[in-house]
């Protein structure tokens, strides 16, 4: 797997995700381990349990408020946290297979809980040198 780099950004009091990855689904799988960077260090969640993720968008800016807000959601209603993500793009449309399992306060120690994922900032591309560059920020 190529190196996946991202960041945190100071936004107020909410929390930019930034991410760079060599391919549009990289960046994906990308920017959602900076959002569960934001709850936790993501080198302790480990992989227990898997479940599917699809999302549809007009294009890959939405695209990626979607993706984040559907991750965001699960990480809520099931009490997760996720540490892989196999993302499959198709035009504007992604489905992924994510890996987590239950958020453990001892060992995880989340820091915030994430509220949605905004179009504040937003934006995907592609540079001149075929990399993929992500900004969103979201609401903590």
């Amino acid at each position: 797997m190529a190196p996946r780099h991202w960041q945190l950004l100071e936004h107020d009091a909410d929390i930019g995700l930034s991410a760079t990855a060599s391919s549009r689904e990289g960046l994906f799988a990308t920017i959602a381990e900076a959002l569960t960077a934001v709850v936790t260090d993501p080198s302790l969640v480990e992989c227990r349990e898997s479940i599917d993720v699809e999302c549809s968008a007009p294009d890959d800016a939405v695209l990626l408020v979607d993706w984040l807000n559907a991750l965001i959601y699960e990480m809520a209603t099931r009490q997760m946290l996720f540490c892989r993500w196999d993302v499959r793009l198709r035009d504007h449309t992604l489905s992924a297979s994510v890996c987590g399992e239950a958020i453990d306060r001892a060992r995880h120690q989340p820091a915030v809980e994430i509220k949605g994922a905004t179009f504040t900032a937003l934006s995907v591309a592609k540079d001149a040198r075929n990399r993929w560059h992500a900004n969103c920020v979201v609401d903590v």
